[in-house]
């Protein structure tokens, strides 16, 4: 009987020991484990941002191709030149009307993020006059893809609503905080130096139009400044 003791410490430090070992196995399990999820997720990480890189490229290369004039460019070469296959394309646009709309919507969306970067980084008076310029280039994509634009049916409505909400919002935030800074006049409509530069992409259409209307920006920026 004097050994029953001895004999029960070993049974219980082999019990501590089968426990101990469960332990650093279970832990084992869960570190493998996590390196595969970390892996797994990495891999579906990376088509997504492949997808999106890849989206942007066809993007820039129509909107290339449509401001040099291929506004009927077929879709087969768009995505030779971006250097994809055509079914990479077919992923992002499901056809022609999708990809000139998805261009017409990425240059609204520039122009969008541009005023809000312009705004944090230019003096009031300067970050408009850039706005503007870049207004002038959209223009100029606009008047390319419009008669294709104007083919999509029964969508043009939204889309010039869509363009005419961002185009005002943005112009509206860079004239008022022009304004409050007491760089321009608070009596110029936002809208109004729009519709100028409108009206010299529709007068003087042609070759070179885009210049005289980004000289005209520098007219209208110095028109609205208060006397010094």
């Amino acid at each position: 009987m004097k050994g029953t003791p001895f004999l029960a410490e070993i049974a219980l430090g082999e019990l501590y020991g089968s426990i101990l070992r469960l332990f650093i196995y279970g832990a084992i399990i869960r570190l493998t484990r996590g390196k595969e999820v970390e892996e797994d997720q990495k891999r579906r990480r990376r088509p997504r941002s492949d997808g999106r890189k890849n989206r942007e490229r066809l993007l820039e290369t129509a909107r290339n191709a449509f401001g040099s004039g291929e506004i009927d460019i077929p879709l087969d070469e768009i995505a030779r030149r971006t250097g994809v296959g055509i079914g990479t394309l077919y992923r992002h646009f499901a056809n022609r009307d999708a990809l000139i709309e998805a261009v017409y919507r990425d240059e609204l969306n520039r122009l969008a993020a541009a005023a809000i970067h312009l705004a944090e980084t230019h003096a009031p008076v300067e970050a408009l006059r850039a706005w503007l310029n870049l207004f002038v280039d959209y223009i100029a994509t606009k008047q390319v893809i419009a008669p294709a634009l104007n083919s999509l049916i029964g969508r043009t409505d939204a889309i010039y609503a869509d363009s005419r909400t961002v185009l005002t919002t943005a112009i509206d935030g860079l004239v008022a905080r022009a304004t409050e800074s007491g760089d321009i006049r608070f009596d110029i409509e936002p809208i109004d130096l729009l519709c100028a530069l409108g009206g010299v992409s529709n007068y003087a259409a042609g070759p070179g139009w885009e210049a005289r209307a980004k000289r005209l920006v520098d007219i209208l920026i110095t028109g609205a400044q208060l006397a010094g």
